[in-house]
């Protein structure tokens, strides 16, 4: 996993009280909010993410296509 792949699982494991601090929190990493997402939506679909982080994945599909 890249370095990046590492940060946003790191960002999303994170309880945010305040949805302003994670978006400055991605700001902080280089991305923009867009990029962010489209990024996470690419990386939970991914064997090698899903292998490695199975309960954490499933719950970011399930909370992804509840918002769909």
């Amino acid at each position: 996993m890249s370095e990046l792949e590492h940060a946003i699982i790191a960002l999303e494991k994170k309880n945010w009280r305040y949805q302003g601090r994670k978006e400055q929190a991605i700001l902080n990493m280089g991305l923009s909010p867009i990029a962010y997402y489209q990024k996470l939506n690419s990386m939970i679909d991914d064997p090698r993410i899903i292998a490695r982080y199975p309960v954490e994945t499933d719950a970011w599909r399930a909370r992804r296509e509840s918002n769909m």
